[in-house]
């Protein structure tokens, strides 16, 4: 059966057809029949009338065409708020060949007119620059603002110039670092920058535990030195705690456990991963804060049992276990700073894909020469087997 082709009607017709089943005697389902219309639109346009007359509870025809014009207004607003978001950078410019980049790149998105109006271009100057052929240059910059802004993407937004430039180079893209720079500015992508540490580790200055680091992350071979620290993660439900173990070689983290407690049991957790995961020698060294939880008796007979020696940081010293707050530090910047956490599971999840998915597999490490933890230790491994 052919479909039919949908009609319109005037309010003017559908007032006569109200009429109609209003005077006639008829039902809706005659009229409908005599006059080849669907029920369901008669009757809408009976309900309808109805509301007008006040005879039926609902939104009369003026406030429905109200709303919808409304609503359409703020689509308008939310659109041009979207536009001027996106457009900051180009906007602090000032000049308008950088607004007209902008307007090439997003008239995919939105109409060329709302663009220019919004931006406060002139359509027409627009329109003559758009068909003026570009520079070689110009060119190849936006081929390569197109690769810089899909790296930013992969790394969730948190890459700065300068692992895009790593990036770009592993990549087999030999640009400048001043160009990348440039076109990210250009382009309104920037990395995520570090807050000032707070400490938040009261310690035990009494413990006899020497620091066996001195502030020397830097061993040759994988688990040769293990650092432990534990954070706070603020959700709706209340605090949610974070223990984790890095591998200073590669900056892995090869242990974590999460809690909405601070008891010895959530580090021990995660060194307990940690030692399920690696086969450590009897030379590893593990390096930590103060905290209680780490010169407790359950947590050191664990460490002795296995042959690995403890190293406790100075007093109210954070550089002394850099590392472990350096990590910290990514981990918030690159993710929990930038959302809101109504539930732990929600949190958890989150900090769980991020440490397992992207930190340790892909994301560069400026310390490792822009490689992940992961290919690191591989070409270490490569490079030992060879």
């Amino acid at each position: 059966m052919a479909r039919r082709e949908r009609r319109k009607f005037s309010d003017e017709y559908k007032a006569e057809v109200v009429a109609l089943v209003r005077s006639s005697g008829k039902s809706i389902g005659e009229i409908s029949r005599d006059l080849d219309l669907t029920e369901t639109a008669v009757r809408e346009w009976v309900q309808r009338a109805e509301v007008d007359g006040g005879k039926r509870i609902g939104l009369s025809t003026a406030e429905r065409e109200e709303l919808s014009r409304l609503r359409r207004q703020v689509r308008l607003l939310e659109e041009e708020r979207s536009i001027l978001k996106k457009a900051g950078n180009f906007l602090r410019q000032g000049d308008p060949v950088s607004r007209y980049r902008f307007i090439e790149v997003k008239k995919v998105n939105h109409a060329v007119r709302t663009l220019c109006r919004v931006l406060q271009v002139s359509r027409t100057a627009y329109y003559h620059w758009s068909i003026h052929p570009l520079s070689a240059r110009a060119r190849a910059d936006l081929v390569l603002t197109e690769r810089i802004a899909a790296i930013h993407t992969r790394s969730r937004q948190t890459y700065g110039a300068p692992r895009v430039h790593a990036e770009l180079r592993i990549c087999g893209e030999r640009h400048g670092r001043k160009r990348v720079a440039r076109l990210m500015r250009g382009a309104g992508l920037a990395g995520r920058a570090p807050k000032r540490y707070r400490r938040t580790t009261i310690g035990d200055p009494f413990s006899m535990l020497p620091d066996l680091v001195q502030r020397d992350f830097t061993p040759t071979h994988p688990d040769q030195l293990w650092v432990g620290d534990i954070t706070y993660i603020r959700t709706w439900e209340g605090w949610l705690y974070l223990a984790t173990v890095l591998d200073c070689f590669s900056r892995r983290v090869v242990g974590w456990a999460m809690a909405d407690h601070l008891r010895t049991e959530l580090p021990l957790r995660a060194l307990h991963m940690a030692l399920a995961r690696r086969t450590p020698a009897d030379t590893l060294i593990h390096h930590s804060d103060r905290g209680c939880q780490y010169i407790s008796e359950a947590y050191t007979e664990v460490l002795e049992s296995y042959g690995i020696r403890s190293s406790l940081s100075r007093p109210g010293n954070c550089w002394d276990n850099a590392v472990a707050e350096s990590f910290f530090s990514t981990l918030k910047l690159d993710l929990l700073y930038r959302h809101s956490w109504p539930t732990r599971a929600a949190a958890r999840s989150a900090v769980f894909e991020y440490i397992e998915a992207f930190y340790n597999r892909e994301r560069r490490h400026s310390t490792l020469g822009n490689l992940s933890p992961a290919d690191y230790e591989s070409a270490h491994t490569a490079a030992c087997s060879g």
